[in-house]
């Protein structure tokens, strides 16, 4: 299974960083009380970052999590463009490519909105946003 990269440390994160960080904090923790496994989060390539990699029963969930602190700019699935989409197609294709036994499995794309102010985030789950093609 791929590393995780090394975070930036904790004293120089920027307040946005910091937000987004515990956004998907709560979104994993999220994802385990539906029953999802935790394989990796934050997997680095070249080509693009996957937030979660993730078993939901025998599917392979690769989960980008999105944060939006208010309504202003549309909620954050919607932040998902085509652009981004190919760039998370990539990114696993490459993670797929170094695991062989995660390559057999049936996979997907979920995303996990993340909203509200820091203090009162809620998550919504997207299963199967778009699939691997």
């Amino acid at each position: 299974m791929a590393r995780p990269s090394p975070s930036c440390p904790e004293s120089k994160r920027p307040p946005h960083l910091e937000s987004g960080r515990r956004a998907e904090t709560l979104a994993a923790e999220y994802l385990q009380s539906l029953g999802y496994r935790l394989l990796a989060r934050n997997c680095r390539f070249r080509c693009g970052e996957l937030d979660i990699v993730a078993l939901d029963e025998s599917v392979l969930a690769i989960v980008e999590v999105r944060y939006r602190s208010g309504g202003r700019h549309g909620g954050g699935a919607g932040s998902v463009t085509p652009t981004k989409q190919r760039r998370l197609m990539r990114a696993a294709h490459t993670l797929l490519l170094h695991n062989p036994a995660l390559a057999r499995l049936p996979a997907r794309f979920d995303v996990v909105e993340v909203s509200g102010p820091a203090d009162r985030m809620r998550c919504r789950l997207l299963r199967d946003a778009f699939r691997l093609t």
